[in-house]
């Protein structure tokens, strides 16, 4: 007779435990190379530097319509009571006998021909420069290296005391001389030049029996265009905000740049018996800047292009 022992009872079944398999992640959306990404930080930083340019702006088209007495006793970025822009405008050409509009045409003369030529001399020694080999090439590319790295305002002492000693101070060529110098307007059309112009095609127009001025004028200037026009905007606004040189160069009133004109009116407040124009300090450097808002709008396309220059290489 056999006993069955303890271990020999059933045992209770249980149920056998579902594996737990991983929750399929959502696919993430392939990045496709023409869609930038999106960045919560890069778009608060640039809101940043966005509001940082245009409060000033603001401040200065709200004070604008302001009188003298309204930009006392009000807040500086709401308007007052009284709006004087059409006033300030009118009282800012007519104050000093209308000094204001001469300034304005000084200004023009000192853009038109300054940086006009600059930008002419520019577009020249940049093609030049890309298109032909010469002996000492690479000591010019020094040169103009190290004269982009040197401050304007270094080289204004040592140009006072040239145009002193051959009698050009106070004259319109101590200002007009000086901006025809662009170096960094000659290396960006250097490296724009070099991209720009296939030598292909400069090789086909001379086997067709283009002369080298033909060839520059029909076939390298137009392809030049953008950076053509990114120099004359950046030779513009240097000429047109140049403040240290005239300051320098220029005692008669006369030939004062608006910069230093509108100079002059914010410190007569400050001299004996002077009369306070703050008001028309603000309208002025308003209409001051309209130009060259303009000229950005209406050349955005070429400037931009021509900014992206040279930093693709096919």
């Amino acid at each position: 007779m056999t006993t069955s022992s303890a271990t020999d009872a059933p045992r209770p079944t249980t149920a056998p435990r579902p594996i737990a398999r991983p929750r399929p992640r959502a696919p993430r959306r392939p990045h496709t190379p023409g869609r930038p990404r999106r960045s919560v930080l890069l778009t608060v930083l640039t809101g940043v530097v966005l509001l940082y340019s245009l409060v000033p702006l603001l401040w200065l088209v709200i004070s604008a319509t302001k009188t003298q007495q309204g930009l006392a006793r009000s807040f500086g970025l709401w308007f007052d009571g009284d709006f004087a822009l059409w006033d300030n405008i009118t009282e800012t050409f007519t104050y000093q006998d209308g000094v204001f509009g001469r300034w304005l045409l000084n200004t023009l003369l000192y853009v038109v021909v300054g940086a006009g030529g600059a930008t002419l001399l520019a577009v020249l020694g940049g093609y030049a420069l890309a298109k032909f080999d010469f002996p000492g090439k690479r000591a010019v590319f020094a040169v103009v290296i190290g004269a982009v790295a040197v401050p304007t305002t270094a080289l204004a002492v040592p140009t006072f005391l040239m145009f002193s000693k051959l009698g050009l101070t106070d004259t319109p060529w101590a200002i007009i001389v000086p901006s025809l110098i662009s170096p960094f307007g000659l290396y960006l059309m250097w490296v724009f030049a070099t991209e720009a112009i296939p030598a292909e095609l400069m090789e086909a127009a001379r086997i067709d029996g283009a002369s080298e001025l033909r060839t520059f004028f029909q076939v390298a200037l137009p392809l030049l265009a953008p950076g053509t026009v990114t120099v004359l905007l950046f030779t513009t606004v240097a000429t047109w905000n140049n403040y240290f040189l005239p300051l320098i160069m220029l005692k008669d009133p006369d030939w004062y740049p608006l910069t230093l004109g509108l100079d002059a009116w914010n410190k007569q407040a400050a001299t004996a018996g002077g009369e306070a124009v703050f008001n028309l300090v603000v309208t002025g450097s308003l209409l001051t800047i309209v130009p060259l808002i303009a000229a950005f709008l209406l050349l955005q396309k070429y400037w931009q292009s021509g900014l992206a220059a040279g930093s693709v290489k096919e």
